[in-house]
């Protein structure tokens, strides 16, 4: 049916009608827009369901460009330790789950960040195995890229000091005894992850189901979200999607990256960037680089400023890492490389300059280490720079004790990226940090956490509200050569729609996006998430 949302303040990011009062939508797009009252003069002498959004400010559908649905969905499954503020906090809630767990039964979660501890440093075996004595614990931390684990979980997998780690991974050893601490760091998880259980398809698929709700109840009409690891791989996670989002109907657009360990299986099924449909597609090749700042695992170029003698990892060689691109370039397949050292990016744009792009851009994930010349080489219309501008509040003030105030100023350098026409998409990488995109929008004007005191670190790279929502919007669709047919409300483009409490472009303070509401998302027209009665429907 025919509907027309009228009465609305939309803001549309097409410089032919940046604003307009009402638009129209047919077979999920957009077939006009103008005043209120002249497309209520036109469109009322035909059958159409009439929302008024009584003054609402609307926005194209807002677009998260890198980000871990699966990993959203399993959280809800286990232990979430994310924004715990103290050590004591946490082994007190490890112990609480635990009573909850037969013994030898593994408790996982995720999410803790000993920056944010305000009682010292990060737990201990001898601390996690008196929280938890009969249970394995496995707790990645909030990037990923480091996980605590105890001496159950040791156990389990028969750890013994010759064991071969998988490459570019550690099992980090306390500096007295030379007997594991408890913390590991990339890929050393894997040898744990072998004995943990895997999870129920029917509880992937609720846990999946209600992350993708939590996405649209936050505005968010499309995603690109890297998955197969945490779904057992590239069949079955296409097919919960496939059942979620065809089937059942949920809505939210997703872009699938899927990590290059199935390229192989990519090939089998004949599947191929851009395989899909509007609703759900194959995405990027993703490939990991480096690690992050937080243990010093990102690659630079020059020596950390803290440990001058430690530079970061790469997580392949350039030789490996050759081999991965031409394997993706046989399949005609774009790569999302996680880069956020210097030195990771160079070697990652050095190698793709020796293969031809192909028709869907290079994605470039974090980019929060630059350097002057490296920009020039961003700046080109293969290769797109997936942002995370809350990083800035989860990062900041420490992560100035990992690079010095001199490379300080080219980091998480977003305004200069955009400046230097390098196009720029927005995301958060949640649950690395909250999948809420207008959190991500705030740090990306403000600079700062909410309630900090200061004006912002490094405040000559802060973005206007325009180029914020920019990032979350039109060039979200960007990086899945999807600009054509989504990002802006422009006549015959899908009809995905963001409505809000309040007017973030009219704002005198930032922080009142902290208090703005979704009040509606909207997907190829269909209302799929409403939090209130705000819209009035009539049918005519």
């Amino acid at each position: 049916m025919r509907k027309i949302f009228t009465n609305g303040n939309f803001y549309t990011f097409d410089a032919m009608k940046p604003q307009v009062e009402a638009v129209v939508v047919e077979n999920g797009r957009f077939i006009d827009l103008g005043s209120k009252e002249e497309i209520m003069a036109y469109w009322t002498r035909y059958d159409a369901e009439i929302i008024n959004l009584e003054g609402k400010t609307v926005t194209p559908g807002l677009i998260d460009s890198h980000l871990h649905m699966s990993a959203i969905a399993i959280n809800l499954l286990s232990l979430d330790v994310t924004g715990v503020t103290s050590k004591e906090e946490m082994l007190r809630k490890i112990a609480s789950k635990a009573k909850t767990l037969k013994p030898g039964e593994w408790l996982l979660g995720r999410g803790w960040d000993e920056n944010l501890f305000t009682d010292g440093g990060i737990p201990t075996i001898s601390e996690l195995d008196y929280a938890a004595p009969h249970n394995p614990l496995l707790i990645p931390r909030i990037c990923g890229h480091a996980a605590l684990v105890n001496s159950k979980a040791f156990e389990i997998c028969q750890y013994h000091s010759d064991m071969t780690i998988p490459q570019g991974g550690a099992i980090v050893l306390d500096e007295i005894t030379k007997r594991p601490n408890g913390l590991i760091l990339e890929t050393a998880s894997e040898i744990f992850k072998q004995y943990i259980p895997e999870y129920s398809y029917e509880d992937l698929k609720g846990a999946l189901r209600r992350a993708i709700q939590i996405a649209m109840q936050k505005g968010l009409t499309s995603v690109h979200t890297n998955d197969p690891n945490f779904l057992g791989g590239l069949h079955t996670t296409y097919r919960l999607y496939d059942e979620l989002l065809n089937q059942e109907g949920l809505g939210l657009r997703s872009n699938l990256l899927i990590d290059h360990e199935y390229l192989d299986d990519l090939k089998e099924a004949g599947m191929y960037t851009g395989f899909g449909n509007e609703t759900l597609q194959i995405g990027a090749v993703k490939i990991f680089a480096d690690g992050a700042f937080g243990r010093r695992t990102a690659l630079l170029s020059e020596a950390y400023h803290d440990a001058p003698d430690t530079f970061g990892d790469a997580m392949y060689s350039n030789d490996e890492l050759y081999d991965i691109i031409r394997k993706a370039r046989g399949l005609s397949m774009p790569i999302a490389v996680h880069t956020i050292g210097d030195q990771a990016l160079e070697n990652i744009l050095d190698l793709l300059d020796q293969f031809p792009a192909v028709s869907y851009r290079d994605r470039l994930i974090h980019v929060q280490a630059l350097r002057k010349d490296l920009i020039p080489r961003l700046a080109v219309p293969t290769r797109i720079a997936d942002i995370q501008p809350r990083f800035v509040v989860g990062d900041f003030p420490w992560v100035e004790e990992r690079l010095g105030p001199e490379r300080l100023q080219l980091a998480y350098a977003w305004k200069t990226l955009m400046e230097s026409n390098v196009i720029c998409a927005g995301g958060s990488d949640s649950p690395v940090e909250p999948v809420d995109p207008l959190l991500g929008i705030h740090a990306a004007v403000t600079r700062k956490a909410p309630g900090d005191h200061h004006d912002g670190w490094n405040v000559n790279e802060k973005l206007s509200m325009h180029d914020a929502f920019k990032l979350f919007t039109k060039m979200g669709a960007y990086p899945t050569n999807e600009e054509t047919i989504k990002g802006t409300i422009s006549r015959g483009k899908l009809a995905d729609m963001t409505v809000y409490s309040h007017n973030p472009f009219k704002m005198e303070n930032p922080d009142e996006l902290l208090h703005t509401d979704i009040e509606m998302t909207v997907i190829n027209g269909n209302i799929q998430y409403e939090k209130s009665t705000t819209a009035k429907i009539n049918t005519m």
